[in-house]
């Protein structure tokens, strides 16, 4: 299984990105998807999920400007990434739930670092005021 994310750059602040994570060996449509991001000196942290069914959870930080969605044709996951601040400056990754259409109904799960068994390489985000 392997996780390539990319469409990180750097952008002014209010602006928009779009991140994309091609997901190779596993269908997206199956399992639970996650983007995490680590800002310089800072722990990883939850920025999305997205579960097999379709439902979504966002931290409280990117809730109603970042949108997680992915195209199940492409084994792919996006990020859109509206109203950038510089606090959204980290390495973005994604990230993938190795349980066969979970149906785990707690939302702490998909927040959740260990949850999460394969990741992507990171791409940076920095986002200059």
């Amino acid at each position: 299984v392997q996780l390539q994310a990319s469409g990180g750059g750097l952008v002014q602040a209010g602006s928009s990105l779009k991140l994309s994570c091609a997901v190779s060996g596993r269908t997206v449509s199956n399992y639970a998807t996650g983007w995490f991001r680590q800002a310089s000196g800072k722990e990883r942290e939850f920025v999305a999920a997205i579960r097999p069914g379709g439902r979504t959870y966002y931290a409280d930080s990117v809730k109603g400007r970042f949108t997680i969605s992915r195209d199940n044709a492409k084994d792919t996951v996006f990020l859109q990434m509206d109203s950038l601040v510089p606090e959204d400056t980290a390495v973005y990754y994604c990230a993938l739930d190795n349980l066969f259409r979970s149906s785990v109904s707690d939302s702490a799960y998909y927040t959740t670092r260990r949850t999460y068994d394969f990741w992507g390489q990171g791409t940076q985000v920095t986002v200059s005021s």
